[in-house]
């Protein structure tokens, strides 16, 4: 029987709010798993205890922030809209059914004034990976490395061509010193100090964003992006590590930094670290096994040009220190350049007649020269270990840890996109997201355990 509609929208009931949240939601579990106390700890140095205003809980404050990452809302009015009529964000809050929500605005200004040059953002990160080293969540054993672009809040048709200065390699101070020795030993003379200087290079900036870099990669598209440089473990991809960079920096540049500050900062002995391609580098390859660390590295498809010899048709002697052509003449080693690599030079007499010169070379000295890196050593150990079967299995781990790690954050927080303008708040964006991820798996590798 159709029954005619009651008054129910002024009908008073007694409820209390724990009541109209389902014992399932995240936030219930995110409040029985997770410890958001110490946030107090870490930013009572930035309030005054005896003036101003009486000031909004801290702990409720990123509590909110918390929020917007984790149901990927990223604008802060439609935040604290939401959180008006969310009786579940309420909860979470610690907040009554009637009570005002903050305006918009403290947000904003709070990220602007109170905690910009604060390192808050990098210690609720840490502080969370910590949880989850407590909960046995955290293997140590592997690490799986990788990076994402964010479109930048900047228009890739406005802007200016300006000349900046090109910053060295993270590793020059370890290639210079390796050249050095390697001169010696070889019996050659140390190369006469370059005055340093600064080089610029004509370089797209944005007009609204400057810190934004102009990304040109190979399947991607073109445009002004940051990037989000994620380090994962292997055993429940919790997120050890997470750091900005605009998007034209090379993935190989930071990494071995990254490495450092997990090994500094948490108590993990990794044994492997999962990388694609773009990290298959000699300065990386090297500095990982300075570290004592395994390369798990992709294949890097070698650049040849169309019917000249491959690299590898010319055979290395470790002995003698040689390489052989195809047509079996030896080349020896001849100089160490700044860049690090060891030429090695054909005899243009024998040269000059080979039936298959135009394979080989086409230089009008008819001198063939092989390059080989210093650190080519290396770089081979790390194929061993590529084209190992252990190699293999380990690799195919990447896409499900690191790859997953972006995945999830692109398609439930809203990662695809820049939050904000400029280098420091897009990393603060990078630091959060991550940390809420942490979160989730914590919360859910509780409740399933």
């Amino acid at each position: 029987m159709l029954k005619e509609k009651g008054p129910t929208q002024h009908q008073l009931e007694m409820v209390a709010i724990d009541q109209l949240v389902p014992q399932g939601h995240l936030v219930r579990l995110l409040d029985a798993t997770i410890d958001f106390e110490f946030i107090r700890d870490e930013v009572s140095h930035l309030y005054c205890s005896n003036n101003g205003r009486p000031a909004t809980d801290p702990v409720r404050f990123f509590k909110i922030l918390f929020l917007g990452y984790l149901f990927g809302i990223s604008s802060e009015r439609r935040l604290v809209k939401e959180i008006e009529v969310n009786v579940a964000y309420r909860w979470f809050l610690e907040m009554g059914l009637t009570e005002d929500v903050i305006n918009h605005s403290t947000l904003s200004q709070n990220r602007i004034k109170r905690f910009k040059d604060s390192d808050i953002y990098q210690t609720i990160f840490d502080n969370i990976v910590r949880q989850a080293m407590k909960l046995k969540l955290i293997g140590g054993h592997s690490l799986f490395a990788d990076s994402t672009h964010l479109k930048a809040n900047a228009n890739k048709r406005r802007y200016d061509i300006k000349d900046l200065e090109v910053s060295p390699s993270v590793y020059i101070e370890q290639l210079n010193e390796a050249v050095s020795i390697d001169r010696e030993l070889s019996g050659k003379k140390p190369l006469k100090c370059k005055e340093e200087t600064p080089s610029t290079k004509p370089t797209k900036v944005s007009r609204t964003d400057a810190d934004a870099g102009f990304m040109v990669r190979d399947e991607k598209p073109k445009g002004f992006f940051y990037l989000d440089h994620r380090t994962v473990d292997g055993k429940h991809n919790i997120i050890v590590d997470t750091h900005a960079t605009l998007g034209n920096v090379h993935d190989s540049q930071p990494i071995i930094s990254r490495i450092d500050r997990i090994l500094d900062t948490f108590d993990i002995e990794p044994v492997a670290v999962g990388l694609d391609a773009g990290y298959f580098t000699a300065a990386v390859c090297h500095e990982l096994e300075e570290r004592q660390l395994i390369g798990v590295m992709g294949y890097r498809r070698p650049k040849k040009k169309k019917g000249y010899f491959a690299k590898r048709e010319y055979l290395y002697d470790a002995n003698d220190d040689t390489y052989t052509c195809p047509q079996g003449q030896v080349l020896p080693y001849k100089t160490t350049n700044r860049q690090g690599y060891r030429h090695y030079h054909s005899d243009p007499k024998q040269c000059k007649n080979c039936p298959v010169r135009e394979r080989c070379t086409n230089s009008q000295n008819m001198t063939k020269v092989v390059t080989r890196h210093v650190w080519q050593a290396s770089v081979e150990r790390a194929n061993e270990v590529r084209l190992s079967d252990w190699g293999k299995k380990r690799y195919k781990r990447r896409s499900q840890t690191v790859e997953r790690s972006f995945a999830d954050a692109k398609q439930h927080h809203n990662h695809r996109y820049a939050r904000y303008r400029g280098l420091d708040k897009v990393n603060m964006q990078c630091l959060l997201a991550a940390a809420c991820q942490n979160m989730k798996k914590i919360a859910m590798a509780k409740i399933n355990s």
